[in-house]
Parts: structure tokens; sequence; C-alpha cells
């Protein structure tokens, strides 16, 4: 195993330090909590994309630098959302969210915003999420796209879309769905409700709990990091295997839900009253 300590910054965003064979992969934009904006979304994309192809890794640790994992969306993103509402309709604002997160290659079964959650499954070593402080939304969809989970057991975790009149649209239902019964995930979405990392433990949802989230989940890729790197590798794919048959239909079932509800009555109207600080006035589902 090389002994060599590579560094790559993304976008000022993200920190990828590898060593002794352990990619450390840090979220850095601490003084947002880590928020997912487009810069976030494209460094996340790339910097997994590179270890994908990467032979020299043997484990993934991913983190959030400051106090959060990762607080989810930034709240500009949802600050557009609410001007879409008004008369004059901010077309251009939409496009740019849409070709951002939204984007596509060709060939993928995901878009940009799924991707960033997606491509710790397609790194073919384990990777373990350190959490702390807040996984909320995409946050916490992003660390439920790693194989293994360590959180402390004050972290803050909430599948939050539907507060904003939307669905998990980054894989999370999918992921979600495999760790917890369905009763469970149907609460945690339905609801959107915060639950500490002590109960998502209870839940399933996280595998270890620590009051040191990142020196576990370390411990755990230097283990990880003196087994067989072959073995390891045909043992993520043979599990993958199983667990994530049907994820490109899942997924793109997301994009299409999503799409029909973004910037209709009912969406805008659930941020705008979160903003107005009102209850919401929601009309008739369309469907």
């Amino acid at each position: 195993m090389s002994n060599m300590n590579d560094e790559k910054n993304y976008n000022d965003r993200v920190l990828v330090t590898i060593n002794d064979g352990i990619a450390d992969v840090r979220l850095d934009r601490a003084d947002k909590r880590n928020a997912l904006d487009p810069a976030m979304f494209d460094a996340i994309s790339r910097a997994g994309k590179d270890l994908v192809t990467n032979k020299d890794i043997r484990a993934v640790v991913l983190s959030g630098n400051g106090t959060s994992f990762c607080a989810g969306l930034d709240f500009g993103s949802f600050q557009v959302m609410a001007d879409s509402g008004s008369a004059s309709t901010n077309s251009k604002s939409k496009d740019s969210q849409k070709e951002n997160a939204g984007a596509m290659a060709t060939g993928a079964i995901t878009h940009l915003a799924q991707q960033i959650c997606w491509v710790w499954q397609e790194v073919p070593v384990p990777v373990i999420a350190a959490i702390q402080g807040h996984a909320l939304g995409g946050g916490m969809q992003l660390a439920l796209g790693a194989d293994i989970r360590v959180a402390h057991p004050e972290t803050q975790f909430a599948m939050r879309e539907v507060h904003w009149g939307l669905i998990p649209d980054m894989t999370g239902t999918l992921m979600l769905s495999r760790l917890v019964r369905d009763d469970v995930a149907k609460d945690l979405v339905f609801s959107a409700r915060v639950i500490s990392g002590t109960q998502a433990h209870e839940f399933g949802v996280v595998t270890r709990i620590s009051e040191s989230p990142l020196d576990v989940a370390m411990q755990i890729a230097r283990e990880i990091a003196e087994r067989s790197p072959d073995a390891v590798r045909g043992a993520k794919a043979l599990i993958n295997r199983l667990s994530n048959a049907g994820a490109a239909e899942h997924f793109a079932e997301e994009r299409r839900i999503i799409q029909s509800l973004i910037g209709k009555p009912n969406q805008v109207e659930a941020v705008m009253s979160n903003f107005e600080k009102r209850s919401a006035n929601f009309v008739p589902p369309s469907v």
C-alpha cells in the first residue's frame, strides 16, 4: 500500500487527502454548515468521480469541516423558489438551478443532485460517513449514500423536503428504504421531522454512535485498509448488486415526480408560508 500523501481541492468546497490508502473527503464550507450550492454539487461529484477510478485507495471517509456534516440545500435556493411565486416568475433563476443540480451526463442514471449521493455507491471501496451537527434534506441523503454511517448522538437528521413542498429526490427514498421498515421511512419522509443521531441509530439509519464520529470512521477505514483490497471490493460489488437493483428506474421516477412539483402552486405556497411564518393555504392536489 502506498504511503504517499496526495491532496486536492475542488472549487474551495471539497478537500480530498489520500494517505495510506484512505481517502479523507471533507466538505469545506463550514461557515454555511456545508450547505449545497452549485459549486458544492459540482465539487462533490468531481471528487467522487476521481475516486471511482483510483486503484490506490482502500477506503473513503466522508465528513464535513466545522460544526455540521451538511445542512442541506443552500438557503438562497429556497428564496429563489419563493420569488418564483410572484406575478413575474423568475424563469432565468429556475433554469439556472436546473442546469446545475438537474444536469445529466450522457448514459448516466442520475442527474447531478442524485449523483453526489450515488457516486459513493459507485466508488468500489467502502465509504464511511462521519456525521455531526446537521444532516438535513440533501445532507441526510448524502450521508445515506455512504456504506457505513458513524454519527454523534446529538446530530440532527431530517428528510426535510416535504416541509418545502418537495420530495427527497437525491436517491434518498431508495437508500432510506434499504435501511428501515417502510412505515419508518414513510414517517420520516411524510412528517419531515428532525430526529437525533441516537434515534437514527435506533431506526437503523446510523451504523454506529460515537462522541467522536470522525475518529471512529477513520478507525474503521484503517481496519478495512488492512484487508485484501480485492476481497473488499468484491464484497461491496456483490452486496450492491442485490441492494441497488432497480436503482435506475427508481431515480428516473424521482426526477419525474420532483419536476411535477417544482414551481406548482402548492410547492410555492409551502416555501412562501415558511418564509412568511404563517400557516400554509394549500389547494387540492392536481393528481
